[in-house]
């Protein structure tokens, strides 16, 4: 059977030992700081396609904009921390359903899912995966900055 043995730096070792049942909340506020960096890149995503090459004047209140948040730190059952960027639901308006007399509830993630990718007669216009992909190091650069600062507190 083989063998390992890791051999830490007795400063490092001393603030791992002091951490002990605040990791759970270093953990969380330094996940809010990457969700709230994520947020704001997909609303400014957001903005910049909402109303974009339209045959018609764009019908938007900016209620999926304002619908637009993210989650309390949450752990699963396998003990990882998550953080969700979404949409609030339900929409506070009713949409009437074309040649019908009924309303029906569009979700925020149903609108959002169409806006990303399209559906027939409309083409995608993705603002998830870009802002993804354009905040994705500012995210970790931040996340890792706030990381140093909770554990020099420590």
């Amino acid at each position: 059977m083989a063998k390992c043995e890791l051999r830490m730096p007795e400063e490092f070792s001393l603030k791992i030992s002091r951490l002990g049942d605040k990791t759970d909340k270093i953990v969380a506020r330094v996940l809010e700081v990457g969700g709230d960096i994520m947020c704001k890149s997909v609303k400014s995503h957001l903005k910049t396609v909402i109303g974009k090459d339209l045959k018609r004047k764009s019908r938007s209140i900016g209620e999926l904009v304002d619908s637009l948040g993210v989650s309390p730190d949450d752990v699963d059952n396998n003990g990882i921390h998550n953080l969700k960027v979404g949409f609030n639901e339900p929409r506070r308006k009713q949409t009437k359903a074309k040649n019908s007399r009924s309303y029906y509830t569009a979700t925020n993630a149903m609108i959002a899912n169409v806006i990303e990718f399209g559906k027939s007669g409309q083409n995608p216009k993705p603002f998830l995966k870009p802002a993804k992909n354009k905040s994705r190091k500012k995210c970790i650069a931040a996340m890792k900055e706030k990381l140093k600062e909770e554990l020099s507190k420590v």
